[in-house]
């Protein structure tokens, strides 16, 4: 959860910082805003690699869960194996990642819903 959170700090705050910069550009209050831009980006971009590693790690952990379930179960711990519910931090986190590419190709091409 702490990934999530971190992660939709760095993308909010990247997106939100080159935007501003980009209305300020255009308002002429700024004549170059490309180094503020691409901080932006860098930011937006440092969250979604972060992000892929949280469910990387997530992924990792429930499969290891489902292991050692399944070896309780083959020494007689446990009498059933039962499936896990699903995620709701991969559900969050995977949402949460495909915002934030959407978010990073509007800010590099100018496209998409954020454009």
């Amino acid at each position: 959860m702490s990934v999530i959170r971190t992660s939709l700090s760095l993308i909010s705050f990247g997106f939100t910082i080159a935007k501003a910069f980009e209305h300020l550009r255009e308002a002429g209050i700024v004549s170059n805003d490309k180094s503020a831009r691409n901080f932006g980006v860098a930011l937006v971009a440092l969250g979604i690699v972060m992000l892929v590693a949280g469910i990387v790690y997530h992924v990792q952990f429930m499969l290891g869960l489902r292991h050692e379930r399944g070896a309780m179960k083959a020494e007689g711990l446990v009498h059933a194996k039962s499936k896990f519910p699903p995620s709701m931090t991969l559900i969050t986190a995977v949402v949460l990642l495909l915002i934030g590419i959407v978010a990073i190709v509007s800010l590099i091409f100018h496209i998409g819903p954020f454009g």
